[in-house]
């Protein structure tokens, strides 16, 4: 986007990618270009967006979450959130999901205000601009990931309206204007991008993402009803000393005018992902935020008091602790050169955190537990992510690739087939060709001066028959782990023989 100056259109080297609309594009490209170059493969720059939305994501959370709990729930609920293990892992990543997390925090908070005022809570009168941030929060949310939010906030619309018999206080939100807003924040590009692509945009971004991933597991991400259910302690942790508690008492008190609101973001949403077919743990992070909430909550409503089956769960949690320190530990030895020093102290780190948590918990000092767990977990994450993850070499494989180009000159024109991964690109730059199969590696390779093919094990069968006599030289053999699909890669680099 940065290279060709098109804002409009969303490609991939020359393919159309009409799969997500343009908003983490444009925050990238205004990244790039404000702190570095096009031509430039430092990461730091496309990851600056995602790392930014989980602080002002977690700043709002503490602004709105104060009209929805107490303020020490409301700032022990952003600490929840922003040292929890998805959270930080997408604020590490140049991704969506958390800008989308932002949005929906933009979005809910201030629904929640204008609910929770309307109820009788002794809060502050929510005034037309806090409307007109709901509508351009909402208008943005599509702009970053499309029906995401928009579902979030209208199941959490019907939810309420059916537990109060009515809707009449969201009047006070302007409906029409905001609908206006909305398309007025939408409305400019989604028109563009259609007359850019003559209607394809869309046709494909339903058609051949939206819909598939509704219908079937897509792209090998499939997963079973429940499975977020399962997953929710360890993407939550550390926060998730108190989830099932804080849920448990929640329910009890699911007449109270904030408890009910945040039971409506969450509840019927978290069973619309469930019954989706195409799982990633990412999915659910909209709803992080108000599980957040009603944790912290529960931390100071139940301070000095416990019970054996809050310990009981407590012990559990702990495991995750457990099994964290035991992954910095074991993942250099499978999937780097051996065991990395790093990985003492960020295991001890994990266990740690883990070890004042529960001690904190043990006599009731939930606010306290919550505090350490988050502390020392986030620093355990961020060891594991900046010191242990760089040294796991078999997960590296376009890194890698890229190395062994870089080794023979860096400069000749690379054509890659079978293996098509964006950070390929990015590392080898854009004049790199993703071919189709073996065959077509062959004949680039064979036909361009000094060319490279970097063929996939899958297409080597292809690849060599295509080649017929024409020699070719292997440069490097790389194997790994490619970690998005779960699948084994071995990549080679050819070159073909001159005069041969």
């Amino acid at each position: 986007m940065v290279e060709s100056g098109d804002y409009i259109r969303i490609k991939f080297q020359e393919e159309s990618r009409n799969k997500k609309p343009v908003g983490i594009y444009w925050l990238q490209a205004a990244s790039v270009q404000a702190f570095s170059s096009a031509g430039s493969d430092a990461i730091w720059p496309y990851r600056l967006p995602s790392a930014l939305a989980v602080w002002l994501g977690v700043l709002m959370l503490f602004h709105f979450g104060k009209r929805l709990v107490s303020p020490h729930g409301a700032l022990l609920g952003a600490g929840v959130l922003a040292t929890s293990l998805l959270v930080v892992l997408e604020g590490h990543q140049a991704k969506t999901d958390a800008v989308l997390m932002a949005t929906a925090v933009a979005t809910m908070g201030p629904l929640g205000w204008f609910y929770v005022h309307a109820k009788g809570r002794a809060v502050a009168q929510p005034g037309q601009m806090v409307a007109l941030a709901f509508w351009l929060a909402l208008g943005f949310s599509i702009l970053v990931k499309g029906p995401v939010v928009p579902m979030v906030l209208g199941l959490t619309l019907v939810s309420l309206a059916i537990a109060d018999r009515g809707l009449g206080w969201f009047v006070k939100m302007r409906p029409l204007m905001g609908l206006v807003v909305v398309a007025a924040v939408v409305g400019p590009w989604l028109v563009s991008i259609n007359s850019a692509t003559e209607g394809a945009f869309v046709g494909e971004a339903v058609g051949k993402d939206l819909l598939p991933k509704l219908l079937g597991a897509q792209e090998s991400h499939g997963g079973f009803p429940g499975l977020y259910l399962l997953l929710a302690p360890v993407f939550l942790w550390p926060g998730s000393l108190l989830l099932w508690p804080a849920l448990y008492k929640a329910w009890q008190e699911r007449t109270a005018p904030p408890v009910r609101f945040l039971l409506a973001w969450i509840v019927p949403s978290w069973i619309a992902f469930e019954l989706i077919p195409t799982k990633l743990p990412h999915y659910v992070l909209p709803l992080y935020p108000a599980l957040a909430l009603l944790i912290a909550s529960f931390a100071f409503e139940r301070e000095g008091r416990t019970g054996k089956w809050i310990k009981g769960w407590g012990l559990a949690w702990g495991l995750i602790g457990l099994a964290l320190a035991g992954a910095a530990i074991a993942a250099p030895l499978k999937f780097g050169a051996g065991f990395s020093p790093w990985s003492v102290p960020a295991a001890l780190t994990a266990l740690l955190a883990s070890g004042l948590a529960l001690k904190s918990l043990w006599p009731g000092h939930h606010a306290r537990a919550l505090v350490l767990g988050g502390l020392g977990g986030a620093l355990a994450v961020v060891l594991i992510l900046s010191a242990v993850l760089p040294g796991l070499d078999q997960l590296a494989i376009s890194r890698r690739a890229a190395q062994a180009v870089a080794q023979q000159g860096g400069s000749q024109p690379v054509a890659a087939a079978g293996y098509h991964e964006p950070s390929l690109v990015f590392l080898l730059g854009t004049q790199t060709r993703l071919v189709d199969g073996g065959a077509a590696a062959a004949d680039y390779v064979t036909k361009q001066q000094g060319a490279l093919a970097l063929v996939e094990g899958r297409e080597e069968a292809a690849f060599r028959a295509a080649l017929g006599e024409v020699a070719v030289r292997e440069l490097a053999n790389i194997e790994g782990l490619n970690y998005s699909r779960g699948k084994a890669v071995v990549l080679r680099l050819y070159r073909k023989e001159e005069g041969k």
